[in-house]
């Protein structure tokens, strides 16, 4: 669960107003922290933290009484001296800008609430979202998810236009929470665009030495790892010791078990018809954003050919990507892995990848 979203439901379980102290800029450095957050209640509960307990939360703790009485957001903007900017990941000194906000528990329009409430929906149903707020004296908040579903407003019909356009290219291009300037009406207006996304998924089924390698590497890469497996002993700890979940027993069985969403990759490498078609009889008619397979390009045209005469159209089975991964001349597991960690990343960011490009691998195996 996102840490925002879990101090969220918190704060509406309080049913008090309190603050939401939001990073939206650190300049001077690489900003390590920018979208932390920090909630101050009316009552001086403080959730979370902007930094690592140092000078720009007790700004914020200072400022908190002021917005809950008023409802006025304000944005701090606070240079640092080097201590401070250590502990926000600044190399030196800095500058770093926190939008302070109202959120009123009590009420079940407040902007803020409804804006979090949608992005907590679309969270749950797995899909990423982003939440716009104004940086000036604005209270609207506007809310629009990877399926075009859109909460609240800004308060101005022209500015919720460029807002929505400007959101839906950053949900696009997956891009992290930042300040941001769209054009309306003549005038231009800074932004904040914060976005809350689950983690993606990457099940690997069959536990042989590829998913060792791709299990450490979409680690790496921020990914939640699932491994799935029949034996025991090859989906064991001592060889996945950092995986996120381990899953023993029938593949196709655990496949009706493991949410399928767009944030999900599915990887096979178990080479083996009677675990593979089972699971791809469930995945290819869901909404898995990525399905590859290892094998060569002949075994991926076997594995499409008996699939269609089970009646799966060529726009479902073209979703299969076999050879599996990047062509990058991948010989050795570790390369074979890091072919298909490759390939995801680029689906993911929605790059040019064609459907199955032949690797050394690929060419290997039958």
């Amino acid at each position: 669960m996102s840490e925002l979203l879990e101090q969220f439901a918190r704060v509406l379980a309080s049913r008090q107003p309190s603050v939401l102290a939001t990073l939206v800029a650190a300049k001077g450095a690489t900003p390590k922290k920018t979208g932390a957050t920090m909630w101050v209640g009316a009552g001086g509960t403080i959730l979370g933290s902007v930094t690592i307990g140092g000078c720009v939360d007790a700004r914020v703790i200072e400022q908190a009484d002021g917005v809950i009485s008023t409802g006025t957001p304000r944005l701090l903007s606070m240079s640092l001296g080097d201590e401070d900017a250590w502990e926000l990941g600044l190399t030196c000194g800095g500058t770093v800008e926190v939008l302070v906000q109202r959120v009123d528990a009590r009420d079940d329009t407040d902007p803020s609430v409804v804006a979090y409430r949608a992005a907590r929906a679309a969270y749950d149903a797995g899909r990423s979202a982003v939440v716009v707020a104004a940086l000036g004296d604005g209270q609207g908040r506007l809310t629009v998810d990877d399926a075009g579903v859109v909460t609240g407003t800004l308060g101005d019909s022209a500015l919720d236009t460029a807002a929505l356009e400007a959101a839906g290219e950053r949900l696009r291009l997956g891009l992290g929470s930042s300040i941001a300037c769209v054009d309306h009406a003549g005038r231009s207006t800074e932004l904040y665009f914060e976005r809350l996304a689950p983690a993606d998924v990457v099940v690997i089924y069959g536990a042989g030495d590829v998913a060792v390698s791709l299990a450490a590497y979409t680690r790496e890469l921020g990914m939640r790892t699932i491994v799935v497996d029949g034996r025991e002993r090859f989906a064991s700890r001592e060889r996945f010791p950092t995986v996120d979940e381990l899953r023993v027993g029938m593949p196709s069985d655990i496949a009706e078990q493991i949410p399928a969403t767009p944030r999900t990759s599915v990887v096979l490498l178990a080479h083996d018809y009677k675990y593979e078609l089972p699971v791809l009889r469930h995945v290819l008619r869901s909404e898995v954003g990525y399905i590859g397979m290892l094998g060569s390009r002949r075994r991926g045209e076997t594995i499409r050919a008996l699939l269609a005469e089970e009646g799966f159209r060529e726009e479902e089975l073209a979703r299969i990507r076999t050879p599996i991964g990047l062509d990058i001349g991948a010989r050795s597991a570790a390369e074979i892995a890091l072919a298909v960690a490759a390939e995801i990343v680029a689906v993911r960011a929605r790059h040019a990848v064609p459907g199955s490009v032949p690797i050394q691998h690929g060419r290997a195996i039958d």
